[in-house]
């Protein structure tokens, strides 16, 4: 059984910085994608970055909104994906998951709220 525990959300004011975290437990592949979702209300879940992992090797992927402003990284060693965010914005709104996709599997974590105030 695979599970995703995030942490790190919370209220921050324009311009200011958060880290999630999100550690996975359970069986975990050395080829697998983790990844962070958005979604706020009214909108439809949205992925905002993502990190591939296959073998020794890997890649990541930003949506265009956050690139330069926030950073996606793993540790392997613990199973563990963070979400560095930068320069937030009142747009940034949003409950924030953590996905973990391997084998055909696709696996979420509970969500944790990130509010931006103006």
């Amino acid at each position: 059984q695979v599970q995703l525990v995030e942490s790190g959300g919370g209220l921050v004011q324009t311009g200011g910085s958060l880290r999630l975290s999100c550690a996975a437990s359970g069986i975990i592949f050395n080829a697998n994608v983790m990844g962070w979702y958005r979604q706020a209300p009214g909108n439809q879940r949205e992925l905002v970055a993502s990190s591939t992992r296959a073998g020794s090797t890997g890649s990541t992927n930003y949506v265009d909104s956050v690139k330069g402003r926030f950073t996606i990284s793993r540790d392997n060693a613990k199973n563990t994906v963070y979400l560095q965010m930068n320069s937030l914005k009142p747009e940034d709104t949003a409950v924030y998951y953590c996905k973990l996709d391997q084998r055909g599997y696709s696996y979420w974590g509970q969500g944790t709220q990130v509010t931006v105030s103006s």
